[in-house]
């Protein structure tokens, strides 16, 4: 049966679709991986003789793959749609956590990095343009609960990897991932949507925008997904060198992070419709600001990925309501708004770990996460600017 499904118009469609399970997998599929590397991020600089500095430039690798590869995504679908680009950039995922295990110097390991972070993130847009071509089939808004699986996908992945490091050995993990990875990717395959490619499409030369209000929702996107960067790429690592925690117990901090902002996520369309998106924003951010302090000024592990799991409930809902919100800003086209949005954010959540491993070279992590929460305070100030995403449904990492 091929996956093209088509309302009639003005006609919804029922909740739970082949198609849509088919993209929720695919999300599921993408956070498990970045889950399981989280990790494994210990290991990987320990087997290399990275320094925390050395570690942040090879994050920042990950970062320039990814923002190397996503535009290149972006081309494809619409020359392809999203059905191929989205199978070519998943198959290419599964190999890559056991070329990251087995690298076994810097440079193996920094071009396998590149790979990962470049078809991940390719990966990463193919799966949103699916999602977007599977809620206009469906008449029905499913964004935030692909998202939620993205969430969930990383909880599994970052919860069970340090257990299963522990048990089976890095390269036994690696292989489990990649044999689970496969799994959700081989069940969704026969039902993913198949969206029509765009190829006549002009590339039009679009100006940046010049009004201020796209730029301001980009910082608070930013500023929004750097601690996520944060504690996906360095909460293992903090736990494990300043906490002494064991390797099972480092594992835990991303994955009480992932599980509250899955959560959250699923009910994040719900909150909003009541509260509305400035006050949603709002307490977000509060909870976001003290998850991270309580982090910071933990006394031991424990309490620390409490922290986390706090943080979590505030991130998880606080970059989809700036998606939403550049979406709909009143004489600016939705895509442009978006695409600014977007750029700034993404590439605060992948360069951001670089910066952030420099200055823990010298000042410990600790100290860099009581420092995150300034970041949260400009979202808070400019909060307001949430009212516009009222009414939209919007998503991202």
């Amino acid at each position: 049966m091929d996956s093209h499904v088509n309302a009639p118009p003005g006609v919804r469609s029922g909740f739970i679709t082949r198609t849509r399970t088919a993209v929720s997998l695919l999300f599921l599929m993408n956070g498990f991986v970045v889950g399981c590397w989280a990790p494994k991020i210990p290991d990987f600089a320990e087997r290399l003789g990275l320094t925390k500095f050395q570690l942040g430039l090879m994050i920042l690798v990950f970062g320039v793959g990814s923002l190397v590869m996503m535009p290149i995504a972006g081309a494809q679908i619409a020359r392809h749609g999203s059905r191929v680009v989205v199978r070519a950039t998943a198959v290419c995922v599964l190999p890559l956590l056991l070329a990251l295990t087995l690298a076994p110097n810097v440079i193996t390991g920094a071009i396998a990095l590149f790979l990962f972070g470049g078809f991940i993130g390719a990966m990463d847009v193919a799966m949103n343009a699916n999602a977007v071509s599977v809620e206009k089939s469906m008449r029905r808004a499913i964004m935030s609960s692909c998202h939620a699986f993205w969430s969930l996908g990383g909880l599994i992945g970052s919860g069970l990897g340090g257990v299963v490091i522990a048990k089976l050995g890095i390269l036994g993990h690696a292989q489990l991932a990649t044999v689970l990875a496969a799994i959700f990717l081989a069940i969704a395959w026969p039902m993913m949507l198949a969206d029509p490619p765009h190829p006549d499409a002009k590339k039009e030369k679009t100006k940046l925008p010049m009004v201020p209000l796209p730029w301001l929702l980009g910082l608070m996107a930013l500023f929004s997904m750097v601690p996520e960067g944060a504690v996906l790429d360095w909460g293992a690592l903090y736990l494990r060198q300043e906490m002494d925690a064991s390797i099972a117990l480092s594992g835990l901090g991303f994955a009480a992070f992932s599980a509250t902002m899955a959560i959250m996520r699923f009910a994040g369309d719900l909150v909003r419709d009541r509260l509305g998106g400035v006050k949603t924003l709002r307490i977000c951010t509060l909870f976001a600001i003290a998850g991270m302090l309580l982090a910071s000024l933990a006394p031991d592990a424990e309490i620390a990925i409490l922290g986390f799991a706090l943080c979590g409930i505030g991130i998880s809902n606080m970059v989809p309501i700036a998606f939403s919100a550049a979406g709909n800003i009143p004489g600016l086209k939705p895509g442009i708004g978006i695409s600014v949005v977007t750029t700034m954010g993404y590439s605060g959540m992948l360069v951001a770990p670089s910066v952030i491993g420099f200055v823990a070279e010298h000042s410990g992590f600790a100290v860099v996460f009581m420092a995150l929460p300034v970041l949260l305070l400009f979202v808070l100030m400019f909060s307001k600017l949430a009212h516009y995403a009222d009414g939209v449904s919007g998503g991202g990492h």
